[in-house]
């Protein structure tokens, strides 16, 4: 009874982690995608994206034999009647006005906090590690300006914690948040800086131009990832969402970077579960219109980043008490004057 029950299993653990070449028919065009057995449908659309173009949310899949079950992102293709080469249809569509598409986006309001126990439990997931480990391999981040030796890493998103991207505005300045250049060219001085944004690459190239940041003369961004770069993991209490494992980065450039020297800011919490002890909630900027005037939130935040930039370790802080450390520190500076 026990051999079969160790055959059964490591029948399990070949079928999850065999890797399958799908083709994908779209548009009069097929495209192959690799996928493991362990991936979700959810990653599978975020494979067929990086090829089509088509946006995971525009993506519908069709294969008779699998029937309703590729209508859930967070089935697991092990549970599928998937086999290497097998032929499936997408119906969907490239985004063909890019600012229409991100007003279209359905926006999400209610982040959540794991608990800590379970928030443990994602990240240490040997399924997560191993999504991980192939995103390493298979993402290719390409570099606009040198890793530069000896400094931090500052990995930004972009809506709502650089850009409102919900208003509307005759001139995209308009929704910039407040300090947005003289937050960057500080930071620079101490940190690389990568923006990360879960949207498409045309989406984060078309803002980032927009707001004056790809070619700035008083800093340099180091690269643009995009939500192909992020992976999707499951937790029992929330379901399955997308994040942004930071370890992508330090797979990538070990030798640069790594969990000590690298902070992150981000609006959704959720998007630090592979590496919370690196993750800063942002305050989100929204309705600039009405709050353009009065957020300080880059102000104060470059403040702490600079108060942190000597330390050698920056995942030993607690990033959700930021504002306490400002303020500490200047108490400090001001007993030792």
């Amino acid at each position: 009874m026990a051999g079969a029950s160790s055959s059964a299993a490591m029948a399990t653990s070949a079928v999850t982690e065999e890797e399958m070449t799908l083709t994908v028919k779209w548009s009069g065009k097929e495209y192959t995608v690799r996928v493991c057995g362990d991936d979700t449908v959810g990653e599978l659309k975020r494979r067929i994206s990086e090829v089509t173009e088509v946006l995971p949310k525009r993506q519908k899949l069709l294969y008779p034999k699998a029937g309703p079950k590729l209508s859930d992102d967070s089935t697991l293709l092990s549970q599928l009647p998937l086999k290497s080469s097998l032929k499936m249809t997408m119906i969907g569509t490239v985004e063909s006005d890019l600012v229409l598409e991100q007003m279209d986006a359905p926006e999400i309001m209610d982040d959540f906090e794991l608990g800590q126990d379970e928030a443990v439990d994602i990240k240490d997931k040997e399924v997560n590690k191993q999504k991980l480990r192939r995103r390493i391999e298979q993402c290719k981040i390409e570099l606009r300006n040198p890793c530069r030796e000896g400094k931090k890493l500052l990995v930004l998103d972009i809506d709502y914690t650089l850009f409102d991207h919900r208003s509307t505005a005759e001139n995209p300045l308009e929704l910039m948040r407040p300090y947005l250049h003289e937050f960057l060219t500080a930071a620079y001085a101490e940190y690389d800086i990568i923006i990360w944004s879960a949207t498409s690459m045309k989406w984060v190239e078309l803002k980032m131009k927009e707001l004056g940041v790809l070619n700035h003369p008083d800093y340099k961004i180091t690269a643009l990832l995009d939500h192909s770069a992020m992976i999707t993991v499951q937790s029992d209490t929330r379901g399955v969402f997308d994040c942004k494992p930071l370890g992508l980065i330090w797979g990538k450039f070990p030798e640069f970077y790594s969990s000590k020297n690298t902070i992150m800011f981000d609006d959704l919490r959720r998007n630090f579960v592979m590496n919370p002890q690196n993750g800063l909630t942002i305050k989100p900027f929204r309705k600039a219109h009405a709050n353009r005037s009065n957020d300080q939130e880059l102000v104060k935040l470059t403040q702490y980043l600079l108060a942190i930039a000597d330390l050698e370790d920056l995942s030993s802080l607690d990033h959700n008490n930021w504002e306490y450390f400002i303020e500490d520190s200047f108490k400090r500076r001001r007993r030792q004057e």
